[in-house]
């Protein structure tokens, strides 16, 4: 695959200046880790290069990500909602019934504050930093054999001791069909790795940030399927890539897993299981905060205040009994 040409050299012609800095970033922590006592040349500087490098672009873009995913949380909240609107028409397909339809879904989302483009707007700025971090990788081996020109801090010398550089034995500019031995091995593993990671990242999301009254609609289908599909093309582009860009997309999906786990169980969706565990464990620390401060339990506190409710109503010479509200049952 030449991605020098047709479409895609168009597009990464246009990125050519994210290009660049990205391949200076890379360099640069090169130079520390060699300042620091690594081998210089070719060696395992170089791929703790690419893994830094892969960790700077995630917390650069960590508040659009975030901001996906609260766009995305508050779509999921909205989607039984959304599912009684799609019920009221079902079968209705003239046009008065198809505007109201779109009139009432439009209300929803004004109502709750709700851009259904926001979960995309992200991912449009996300993709030219990956694809520009993806490209710069695949550009070191046509730059070592000097087959295109450098590209940034990839020079001819840098991009042949990123090309000689080995993981467990293996060279970062090998593939899986060019390989042999123990180090289609290795490639297979992180092709498998890289699988998983991306599988359990959109699973954890469906199964524990979906709200409940969610779980068997179209969107809860739709992206259970997608949960399977994507890992299992992966599979077809991870044999015909370098190594170099598996260590990235192994980094990138790692990052991404731990960043969806601590996503979902520190803001989940309202409804979903992630949700409910949350309100349990915010329920026993607050409990456990005021046992260790001496003060009075929630239950205790709600009791005090509805005998005070009650005295203030009879002092008044109301008859209405004061109704404290009930908490949900914690196990």
């Amino acid at each position: 695959m030449n991605l020098d040409q047709g479409f895609f050299g168009f597009i990464y012609r246009i990125l050519y200046p994210l290009e660049w800095v990205m391949t200076q970033v890379m360099v640069f922590f090169h130079r520390i880790f060699v300042a620091l006592g690594m081998q210089s040349g070719p060696g395992f500087a170089w791929v703790l290069s690419i893994i830094f490098l892969t960790i700077t672009v995630r917390i650069i873009i960590l508040p659009f990500f975030a901001k996906q995913m609260a766009s995305m949380s508050r779509m999921q909240a909205l989607q039984p909602k959304m599912q009684k609107i799609q019920n009221k028409y079902k079968g209705k397909t003239d046009a008065a019934s198809r505007e109201a339809q779109s009139r009432e879904t439009m209300k929803l989302y004004q109502d709750n504050n709700v851009n259904p483009m926001g979960s995309c707007v992200p991912s449009l700025i996300q993709g030219p930093v990956f694809m520009a971090l993806f490209y710069i990788l695949y550009a070191i081996q046509p730059i070592a054999n000097g087959t295109r020109d450098a590209l940034g801090g990839f020079d001819k010398t840098v991009a042949e001791e990123i090309m000689h550089t080995t993981v467990f034995g293996t060279k970062i500019s090998t593939n899986f069909t060019s390989a042999e031995g123990s180090g289609k091995i290795i490639i297979g593993l992180f092709v498998a790795y890289m699988c998983v990671t991306m599988f359990l990242s959109q699973y954890y999301s469906l199964r524990r940030n979906m709200p409940k009254a969610s779980i068997g609609t179209q969107q809860y289908n739709t992206q259970r399927i997608m949960a399977f599909i994507f890992p299992v093309m992966y599979i077809f582009s991870g044999v015909a890539f370098p190594f170099a860009v598996l260590v990235y997309w192994a980094t990138n999906n790692t990052w991404t897993l731990l960043q969806m786990i601590y996503q979902v169980e520190n803001f989940p969706t309202p409804g979903s299981a992630a949700y409910e565990a949350k309100e349990k464990r915010d329920y026993t620390k607050e409990q456990e905060r005021r046992q260790r401060e001496g003060l009075p339990s929630i239950e205790e506190e709600e009791l005090q205040k509805a005998k005070e409710a009650e005295a203030e109503l009879k002092k008044n010479g109301g008859t209405q009994r004061y109704q404290p509200s009930r908490k949900k049952k914690r196990s």
